[in-house]
């Protein structure tokens, strides 16, 4: 308990740092991941080509190489300057936004072909029918996956503590610095992100029961 208490100016700041790490980082991934999953689903074979692409080159693709290219090799496109905390939100987005993008493909899949099909004798657009028939339907489905990749990102956050983002993941080399014990320390670390899961799992189990779909 020494430990904790002796480092509040630690814990507090770099939880803070992760909980914001995490929000920002799931907000774009759900929202490119649902982009992406409506290109692998568009008849324009262009669209799901490049969907399909992507999705394959990033989901081979280790994390901390992602990181490496938004924290080191970007910047020497002098494009846009980032700061460390967004090269790293940027980086947890484009990677975790392949995972979400098969997540709500999988929903959609499991949308009867007829739902889609009477949109298009109404005359609706292909757009129209994803985003008024099909999707609403699908995000209903696949709430457990959806929360499942959601904690894996949480989780992800930890490895911006290796590209100077000070988070939770960066409690050790402090500790260390300071002379603390660092088992004790990272175990207060992990007790932190135990409940930060369990938050996210009660979301899971509510969202469940509230969006439960009749099979």
């Amino acid at each position: 308990m020494n430990v904790l208490l002796d480092n509040l100016d630690l814990y507090g700041p770099f939880f803070l740092t992760t909980i914001e790490l995490f929000l920002w980082s799931a907000v774009g991934s759900l929202i490119l991941g649902t982009i992406l999953a409506m290109l692998r689903v568009s008849p324009v074979l262009a669209f799901r080509a490049a969907g399909t692409t992507y999705v394959t080159l990033i989901r081979n693709t280790p994390l901390t190489l992602v990181f490496a290219f938004f924290v080191f090799a970007y910047p020497l496109l002098d494009i846009v300057k980032l700061s460390f905390f967004t090269a790293a939100v940027v980086a947890l987005i484009v990677y975790t936004s392949a995972f979400i993008c098969e997540v709500v493909r999988s929903g959609i899949n499991t949308v009867p072909v007829g739902q889609a099909e009477a949109g298009r004798a109404l005359g609706l657009t292909f757009g129209q029918i994803l985003g008024q028939i099909v999707l609403p339907q699908a995000l209903r489905s696949v709430a457990p996956p959806m929360i499942s990749t959601l904690i894996a990102l949480l989780k992800n956050t930890t490895i911006a503590a290796g590209f100077s983002v000070a988070e939770a993941g960066a409690i050790r080399s402090y500790l260390s610095e300071r002379g603390d014990n660092q088992l004790i320390g990272l175990l207060w670390v992990a007790l932190g992100f135990i409940i930060l899961v369990a938050v996210l799992s009660f979301v899971q189990r509510s969202l469940e029961k509230r969006w439960s779909v009749a099979r």
